[in-house]
């Protein structure tokens, strides 16, 4: 990115190559919508070019471009009052694992289900902390410096947020 600020702007295309699909997957489960979810990627990255003179070079790459990706997808959300939130738990299906009968990946479907709603149903700043954590896979410093805070407080909102999740799967 010092390159691009620096005139560079042909390296805005390797950028583009590393980046983009993080982050299509942060602002597609944040907004539910795949077309708009592009646009926005491609809103972030006009925006890195607009305020490239911005970029510091002090902090991570990353988390300069997760803050302006928040900023773009909050005015989209001011634009359109009616944002779903959609996360689609069935790409990190993996991640719970299970067996290969037929009566074991029934219930491992149930289960993905039950949490799809269960993350749907929490509030967005509490999915995307999750989202940010878990799926992003970022560190809580990074999060802190996106969010605006202190890394403490990200630990405790993952905490609450995981909790809350937790109450929210098991209620359903």
């Amino acid at each position: 990115m010092i390159q691009v600020k620096d005139g560079n702007l042909e390296k805005m295309g390797l950028l583009f190559e590393r980046y983009h699909r993080a982050l299509f997957g942060f602002l597609y489960h944040m907004t539910g919508q795949t077309d708009a979810s592009e646009d926005l990627v491609q809103n972030v990255f006009y925006r890195m070019l607009k305020y490239r003179h911005t970029f510091t070079g002090d902090g991570e790459f990353r988390t300069w471009m997760y803050h302006l990706a928040r900023n773009v997808l909050a005015d989209h959300v001011r634009k359109n009052k009616h944002s779903v939130h959609h996360y689609d738990v069935a790409d990190f299906a993996e991640r719970i694992g299970g067996g290969t009968t037929a009566d074991e990946q029934m219930q491992k479907e149930q289960e993905l289900a039950s949490l799809h709603d269960a993350l749907r149903k929490l509030s967005p700043e509490n999915r995307e902390v999750l989202i940010l954590s878990r799926f992003q896979e970022l560190k809580y410093e990074e999060i802190a410096r996106i969010l605006d805070t202190t890394e403490g407080a990200v630990k405790v909102r993952v905490h609450r947020a995981m909790n809350e999740l937790k109450r929210v799967f098991l209620k359903a």
